[in-house]
């Protein structure tokens, strides 16, 4: 079989490369990819891509010989001298470390503490929602909406003040742009771009952290923050887990959320199902995140010798699933390219699996619920006013545009 890149940033652009997808899942299910210079960040080793939907459930299950410890969890290598700090963070963590910082960690996300948000976010949804009907014209839907509801949903949760929330953007955005031409690399004196989650690049996040923290312990509150002040966690761990909550929980409704509005936008016979009480709401979404996941890859590092889809893999070899290509095998999923709001079962990998399973899926679902629900609602249906624009990134799965023409109800539904 010809080589099928899906490692270059810029493709994802393009839309996702289901095509190559297809091919690798058929002909190459584990296949190697090289790993060239690009967008000046340098050439590295290579790496393992695995493309079927068992294939990638028994890679992110199996955490004794798929490591996300050894290497941590991005496809490029960090510097060797910031790989122990990387490893801090409960993501880059094995079993039993990972674990632990989980548990402690899983006692701030309460289903009551999650629920409390439930008419919150319907009230940010409807105003959301309706500022943009007022304007009478198309509508950047990242601009409008699905940014701020994103980003002011996490920050209640996490009980950041009102006045520092848009620090909390400026973070995300380094971390996950960081492939983007239109978000600058900062680089060092040899002119090589610096890994945003090096030290130096998260000194200032780490500072807030502990000062949030410090805040919090004076001044308890009924939000995250305060549960991580209060817990047994060491210094390092909750400036860890403020980086991994500020960055992953507000990316994973950030990218979601409108890649769910252009699902429905482009399949009006969906839409109208959904529309007219014909499936489930709980159902729909998770449709829409199977179609749409927030995460393209993840890394992990071969600890031993070991085989998978009859493929010889060695120690230390990068393995990299492909989240949207398992969404998309045919041997779980029929009519794959088709969106099916009915679809069941589901069993998706949006969220990952196995122990690094995501801590904040209950949180995303309700959010993308309530704000499906407040869409149907208050707009008798989606359609595309032009071509979305999609983040250049072999990591998320984003839209940072996405002009929609709404129409408004004659009268809200009850």
């Amino acid at each position: 079989m010809e080589h099928t890149d899906v490692f270059d940033p810029r493709r994802y652009a393009r839309g996702l490369p289901h095509d190559a997808y297809r091919a690798l899942r058929d002909h190459a299910p584990v296949a190697w990819q090289e790993e060239y210079e690009v967008l000046g960040w340098p050439a590295g080793p290579g790496f393992w891509a695995v493309s079927r939907h068992a294939d990638v459930v028994r890679v992110l299950k199996d955490a004794g010989t798929y490591s996300s410890h050894l290497g941590a969890t991005q496809i490029r290598d960090p510097d060797p001298a910031d790989l122990p700090f990387i490893r801090r963070m409960m993501l880059n963590q094995d079993p039993p470390a990972h674990g632990r910082l989980r548990r402690l960690v899983s006692r701030a996300f309460t289903p009551g503490r999650v629920g409390r948000f439930t008419a919150t976010a319907r009230a940010r949804a409807h105003r959301l929602i309706d500022a943009a009907l007022a304007g009478g014209g198309p509508a950047d839907l990242v601009r409008t909406v699905t940014d701020d509801y994103a980003l002011l949903n996490l920050t209640d949760l996490l009980g950041v003040p009102a006045n520092d929330r848009g620090l909390l953007h400026t973070w995300t955005e380094r971390v996950i742009a960081y492939q983007d031409p239109d978000e600058p690399p900062v680089l060092d004196a040899s002119g090589r771009p610096v890994n945003p989650r090096s030290p130096a690049r998260l000194a200032d996040m780490f500072a807030y952290a502990q000062d949030l923290a410090a805040y919090k312990r004076r001044h308890p509150a009924d939000d995250v923050m305060t549960s991580l002040a209060t817990s047994a966690l060491a210094d390092a761990e909750l400036e860890m887990f403020f980086f991994l909550l500020t960055v992953a929980g507000n990316d994973t409704v950030r990218s979601a959320a409108p890649g769910g509005l252009l699902a429905l936008a482009g399949s009006p016979r969906e839409q109208a199902r959904l529309w007219n009480g014909e499936v489930f709401l709980d159902t729909a979404v998770e449709e829409l995140l199977r179609v749409h996941p927030p995460v393209l890859t993840f890394r992990r590092t071969a600890t031993r010798d070991t085989a998978l889809a009859g493929v010889r893999i060695a120690a230390g070899d990068k393995v990299v699933v492909l989240h949207p290509s398992a969404n998309h095998d045919e041997r779980v999923f029929p009519d794959p390219l088709r969106l099916d709001l009915g679809r069941g079962p589901n069993p998706h990998v949006s969220f990952g699996d196995g122990p690094h399973v995501c801590l904040g899926a209950h949180f995303a679902r309700l959010q993308l619920g309530v704000l499906c629900d407040v869409v149907r609602e208050r707009c008798a249906g989606l359609e595309l006013a032009g071509p979305p624009r999609r983040l250049v990134s072999n990591f998320i799965n984003g839209v940072t545009s996405l002009p929609v023409l709404l129409r408004a109800r004659s009268s809200p539904r009850a």
